[in-house]
């Protein structure tokens, strides 16, 4: 195999923007081959930005009886990530699905286990593990740059949404149709972060959501969550679709000095002596360790989508290892799912590994009451905000 022919299953902001990529020649080595959506306005309104001689399909497995691509991005629903991505893996056909992963982690675990057992490779579309800054952050926290971990807080709300967003889709901010709000379609890729960066999941959650407090919706669109880890360490994720302008603060403290990310920019406060040591050690009743603040040198790359797709491709053609496996995103989904179930129960107190069970049992009862609302589910918005060298990317389906 010389190039890695690509489908699409999905046709709506998301879909349509890797369609773009892969058919406009971005990715090295690839060659887009297909596109499916279940909805036909979609397929006729993506059509005419592509080039000839791609397929379009209804039906994704007629697609993939036809044989017409080797691999397959799914950017559909978060419901249907699942069945497709497991579909897909059991004829041997590679994917990267959007994010998250799934609604929640028995999902999950049943993709895993038709990775597990295919020859195909499976990906997490994780492109924020691309952004020079936050690679640089896990590579000093896991070479120990910041001693034992204290503390992690992360401040993202600069989600602002309108009402006309939410009323755009029937399925947009219900259980039924999205499973969660700010948390399952704002937010993965910090929960992804927040642990991928740390180099650990929390031990317990707990979760303060708010349920339609901005919004028109049933589901959450404001959250403060509280983490607490093994090591003693406690952690603060706090997140809105309501507030603007908004906020997005990542900092992660240790013995040793902390890691700030914000505004584009990571500065780097490293200790001269570990703050424990110091503190049991000094004379002095008001001192504290002399620290040296600066920005660490990054290799400035922040390939996002693209390059998680070139990784992707590449990694099939057996030139390079692949950089973000689809099994790790169960992690992310459990923090979520964590968040929301503490929140159902008025930010009572979830230990990690979650009960997946009584998770979804919870779920399907808010499922079971979800109602879908008007909205123009035709409609696919031409003015995303996926501009580079951002760190925050949005991407939404």
């Amino acid at each position: 195999m010389k190039e890695v022919r690509y489908a699409v299953i999905g046709a709506g902001n998301q879909g349509t923007y890797y369609a773009l990529r892969l058919g406009g020649g971005e990715v090295p080595l690839s060659r887009l081959t297909a596109v499916a959506d279940i909805n036909p306005v979609k397929l006729d309104a993506i059509r005419p930005k592509l080039p000839e001689g791609i397929a379009y399909y209804t039906d994704y497995k007629k697609m993939l009886d036809d044989g017409v691509c080797d691999a397959v991005v799914v950017a559909v629903p978060h419901y249907d990530h699942p069945a497709i991505t497991i579909e897909c893996l059991s004829r041997g056909v590679h994917v990267v699905t959007d994010k998250p992963a799934a609604v929640y982690t028995k999902q999950v675990e049943e993709m895993n286990a038709a990775a597990a057992k295919s020859k195909a490779l499976y990906g997490m579309m994780f492109n924020q593990r691309t952004n020079c800054l936050y690679r640089k952050m896990k590579e000093i926290i896991s070479e120990g740059g910041i001693g034992t971990l204290q503390r992690v807080n992360w401040i993202i709300t600069d989600w602002f949404r309108t009402q006309n967003y939410y009323d755009s889709g029937s399925w947009r901010a219900t259980w039924k149709g999205e499973g969660g709000g700010v948390l399952i379609n704002q937010c993965p890729h910090q929960l992804d972060l927040v642990q991928w960066v740390v180099g650990e999941m929390p031990t317990s959650v707990r979760g303060f959501c708010k349920y339609g407090k901005w919004h028109d919706v049933e589901v959450e669109d404001e959250v403060t969550a509280y983490f607490e880890y093994a090591s003693g360490a406690s952690g603060i994720f706090i997140t809105t679709t309501g507030e603007a302008p908004g906020t997005n603060r990542f900092e992660v403290s240790g013995t040793k000095g902390k890691l700030l990310c914000e505004n584009g920019k990571l500065t780097y406060y490293k200790n001269e002596e570990d703050s424990q040591s110091f503190l049991k050690t000094s004379k002095a009743s008001f001192a504290k360790p002399n620290c040296e603040v600066f920005e660490p040198e990054t290799d400035g790359e922040n390939k996002q989508h693209v390059g998680i797709l070139t990784n992707f491709t590449k990694a099939i053609l057996g030139e390079e290892p692949l950089f973000v496996d689809g099994k790790e995103g169960i992690n992310g989904v459990a923090l979520m799912n964590a968040i929301e179930l503490s929140g159902w129960k008025n930010g009572a107190e979830v230990r990690l590994p979650l009960n997946g069970d009584l998770y979804r049992e919870e779920l399907m009862a808010h499922v079971a009451v979800s109602r879908y609302k008007e909205g123009n589910d035709n409609v696919v918005e031409g003015t995303l905000n996926f501009g580079t060298g951002s760190e925050n990317i949005k991407s939404e389906k």
